[in-house]
């Protein structure tokens, strides 16, 4: 299994990105959280992952923390959430937020996630509690490990197509293409990076 992997950032298209370890590169799939906690292009950077082997592909999921990872782990062993759903709830919140809802019984910000409806957020609230109430102490981050939100989005380059780049993002997530639209044209401005654009979305929709 590979657990973690250390190198370049070649690419970022979110919610892929790329990164060369001595020479090989490996596609990784990551949620926004750790997407806005990536350095810059031909910057080295460390994530923790979780390999997944179907029938049909071999993928790894990407995460900046442990922690993320653990909870990643925990929510594909949920009943009716796979890779996909357990990482778009992960770009919608952070593992902290998660366990917040979870310990508050917030139904109302589950299903604010693509692909949640009340049944599944119920089911999965109920199915989560009793599993993560070993490792909440966990989720006590050091300041290093600071809400991905408030990291790198704010140092990521602007690239052309940014626009684009954040609605595909949202779209990979579970969004429709009309609830994509128009969550990044309610937050698009020219000088926002895909990363910037793609945080406020999903801010401003959960």
């Amino acid at each position: 299994m590979i657990g973690q992997l250390r190198g370049k950032l070649l690419v970022k298209q979110p919610p892929d990105i790329i990164i060369d370890c001595n020479g090989v590169g490996y596609e990784v799939q990551v949620p926004m959280t750790t997407l806005y906690a990536l350095p810059e292009l031909n910057q080295e950077t460390t994530l923790y992952t979780h390999f997944v082997v179907r029938e049909d592909a071999q993928l790894l999921y990407g995460f900046a923390t442990q922690v993320d990872r653990k909870l990643f782990r925990l929510l594909i062993k949920a009943s009716g959430v796979g890779p996909k759903l357990a990482l778009a709830i992960l770009s919608g919140m952070s593992a902290e937020q998660f366990v917040s809802c979870v310990a508050h019984d917030d139904v109302t910000t589950i299903v604010k996630i693509p692909g949640i409806g009340k049944k599944t957020a119920e089911r999965l609230l109920i199915e989560m509690r009793d599993r993560i109430k070993d490792w909440q102490a966990d989720l006590v981050t050091p300041a290093t490990d600071a809400a991905p939100f408030e990291l790198a989005a704010d140092n990521a380059l602007n690239v052309s197509g940014a626009k684009g780049d954040a609605t595909n993002a949202l779209v990979s997530l579970g969004y429709s293409q009309a609830q994509a639209d128009k969550a990044i044209k309610a937050v698009y401005d020219a000088s926002k990076s895909s990363e910037q654009l793609i945080k406020d979305a999903l801010k401003a929709m959960l």
